[in-house]
């Protein structure tokens, strides 16, 4: 199966929590903190959103940071998506 989102929406896969802390420390899975660092796996077509023009500027494969909480968590063959507006995305990750 594949999401497809819609108007200017963005399907993201949220990157790996950190197993350790800078000092070393190795942290059980309740203590991790879900990064806000996701890659962006799918981009609505954009357009009129609202009644506003939205062009969307992020594109499939961008790194980017997104709101803590914003968006829908979405289970679709054993991966877990979270899709938010592109409003909720705050930055693209350049290397």
């Amino acid at each position: 199966m594949k999401l497809v989102p819609l108007g200017d929406k963005v399907v993201l896969k949220q990157l790996e929590a950190e197993e350790k802390t800078e000092s070393g420390i190795v942290l059980p899975g309740q203590a991790k903190e879900k990064p806000q660092q996701a890659e962006v796996i799918a981009v609505g077509p954009g357009g009129m959103v609202d009644g506003k023009e939205v062009t969307m500027q992020v594109k499939a494969g961008d790194k980017v940071i997104y709101s803590k909480y914003a968006g829908t968590e979405v289970k679709l063959d054993k991966e877990t998506y979270i899709i938010v507006k592109q409003n909720d995305i705050a930055a693209i990750v350049e290397d």
